[in-house]
């Protein structure tokens, strides 16, 4: 599908099917909204899929993964070789997000969107890693909607095959580099504001990180009301994928779980290009990244869980999916005030 096509045909959610969820959680034997967010996203759901007779048993994690240039800056603790060996460790489930997978009964689908050298995942490779940002654009508009219709793709056969619910992630050594670049434009914030350690940087790693984000902006320029001309001069290809899987399930009717601050960052983008993507979005949690609140803010989401997790790779999406699990088996399993002959409780001003 041509990203132009997707995002023009992307729908509002269905309203009707919303209130018949919030009508039949108002039915059930309890006080009105005492499971809150647990209640709200039921509501989505029913929206998204719209019917409120909503159902998510087969549930998938798409993780994006690639290389960044940008790596030859200094910005990053790890080598690049660290992206193709943890990334091949989702394929055995040897990864933390795979071992959650496994625990929450999710499927896991790791993409090669631009490892830099050849790797046994889905070679869905857009090239051997981004361009140094720091010298060059990251990639060029063409390879950023190469990259974006790949993830639109990707959901469209996870959908074919039965699936109703995504998580996303991704695997990338220097991608909180680009990640912090994108936030940074985005937000209209100065870089020092959206700009953490990663994973596990020292002080003067952080500054030259920031050096870096800051050299790339002022060379490239990218324009703020442009997403995939954001993408394009200071992203990753790993973040055009994930921005294509939430894209891809505002156009499929798929919820769609944000991991963390990478991900809150391709979200956001998706946004910018298509602002009707952000309803079909559900926020896991806040990461421990300075610019996440930022982030969900800027997206209207609230978040469902605080751990100080900054782990990457959806494992803060997949562990999401147990809470929703259980809000589902309230809704349709709980009995009603018919049920029990009580008197239902009434809406107070």
């Amino acid at each position: 599908m041509k990203l132009e096509q997707v995002c023009a045909e992307i729908k509002p959610l269905d309203k009707e099917a919303m209130q018949r969820a919030v009508t039949h959680w108002n039915s059930i034997a309890k006080p009105l909204h005492s499971l809150g967010k647990l209640e709200d996203v039921i509501v989505q759901i029913a929206g998204i899929q719209r019917n409120e007779r909503v159902h998510f048993d087969k549930k998938g994690l798409v993780i994006l993964c690639a290389d960044n240039g940008v790596v030859e800056e200094g910005v990053t603790q790890s080598g690049q070789e660290v992206t193709a060996i943890v990334s091949e460790n989702f394929l055995q489930e040897k990864a933390t997000a795979g071992i959650l997978c496994r625990k929450t009964g999710a499927d896991i689908f790791p993409i090669d969107m631009g490892i830099a050298q050849d790797t046994s995942l889905r070679n869905c490779k857009i090239a051997y890693g981004t361009k140094n940002m720091a010298k060059e654009p990251a990639m060029t508009r063409e390879q950023a909607i190469q990259g974006i219709e790949t993830g639109i793709q990707i959901v469209g056969e996870l959908k074919e095959a039965g699936y109703e619910l995504l998580a996303t992630g991704e695997m990338g050594i220097g991608n909180t580099t680009s990640s912090s670049a994108m936030a940074a434009v985005l937000l209209d914030r100065p870089v020092e504001e959206v700009t953490g350690r990663g994973a596990g940087l020292s002080s003067d790693g952080l500054n030259k990180k920031i050096n870096a984000i800051k050299k790339a902006i002022g060379l490239n320029q990218p324009d703020p009301a442009d997403g995939v001309d954001v993408l394009a001069k200071v992203g990753g290809f790993d973040l055009a994928g994930m921005i294509g899987v939430f894209l891809g399930g505002a156009y499929y009717h798929m919820p769609v779980v944000i991991d963390g601050f990478i991900s809150c960052v391709a979200a956001l983008c998706a946004s910018r290009i298509c602002p009707t993507a952000i309803d079909y979005m559900v926020a896991s949690h806040v990461s421990k990244e300075p610019a996440s609140e930022m982030l969900l803010k800027a997206l209207g989401k609230e978040v469902f869980l605080t751990c100080d997790m900054c782990l990457g790779e959806g494992t803060g999406a997949v562990t999401l999916f147990p809470l929703l699990d259980m809000a589902d088996a309230v809704y349709k399993g709980m009995c009603t005030f018919e049920d029990n002959s009580m008197d239902a409780y009434q809406q107070l001003d």
